[in-house]
């Protein structure tokens, strides 16, 4: 056996207890695009009684959400991203999606992300969201997908034109770990379309409601 790689190296002091190298890592769900997060329904209509819509106005006990989110294991403090085009009416904070009630296969997910790269103590991380240039059709998504029967296929994002000429931004997200308390964050935004086109790009951090 030849010499241990940086990365099994670190899994060793995690193991040991020496390092915590996993304490920091992808724990934020990135699963409430249109679920139930958390229920406080009078009557356990979890999926009804907040919606996506609603979403960003609600301070959670547990289940924070957010594009290329980064936390401790306990989701004390997380970091995510946020992106506005200049044409949506909110900002992008989480994926969207559509709940089973709206949606003729069930809970689906109409975004388009991906996870490229991640070391077992991510200690480094690369994440990639595509973000349209046009405003974003939550509406329509729901109304079409609403109509559709189970032999239907689904109506997704690509089908209703949003990307077409594309007019989209590539966005990556890269997290390198120094330390395990020691992290860089790199935001890279890759305008794919014919025209110069503007981003507003708003990392943030935040605590979670104890």
């Amino acid at each position: 056996m030849g010499d241990k790689t940086a990365e099994q190296l670190r899994l060793d002091e995690d193991r040991a207890g020496t390092a915590a190298w996993k304490r920091w890592g992808p724990y934020v769900s990135e699963r409430s695009w249109g679920t139930v997060r958390e229920d406080y329904s009078p009557n356990g209509d979890a999926w009804g009684n907040l919606t996506h819509d609603q979403a960003r106005s609600k301070t959670y006990r547990w289940g924070e959400d957010g594009l290329a989110g980064f936390c401790d294991r306990y989701q004390l403090l997380v970091f995510a991203l946020a992106l506005w085009n200049g044409q949506d009416p909110i900002l992008k904070e989480r994926l969207f999606g559509l709940v089973p009630g709206e949606a003729n296969h069930g809970e689906d997910v109409k975004e388009y992300y991906f996870y490229l790269d991640s070391t077992p103590t991510h200690s480094y991380m690369k994440y990639l969201y595509k973000y349209p240039q046009r405003e974003y059709p939550y509406g329509r998504l729901v109304q079409e997908n609403r109509h559709r029967g189970d032999a239907e296929p689904e109506y997704e994002l690509l089908d209703t034109g949003i990307f077409d000429d594309d007019r989209y931004f590539d966005v990556f997200v890269e997290y390198a770990k120094a330390g395990p308390e020691d992290v860089c964050i790199r935001i890279e935004v890759c305008n794919r379309g014919p025209e110069d086109a503007a981003l507003h790009v708003l990392p943030h951090l935040w605590f979670r409601n104890t």
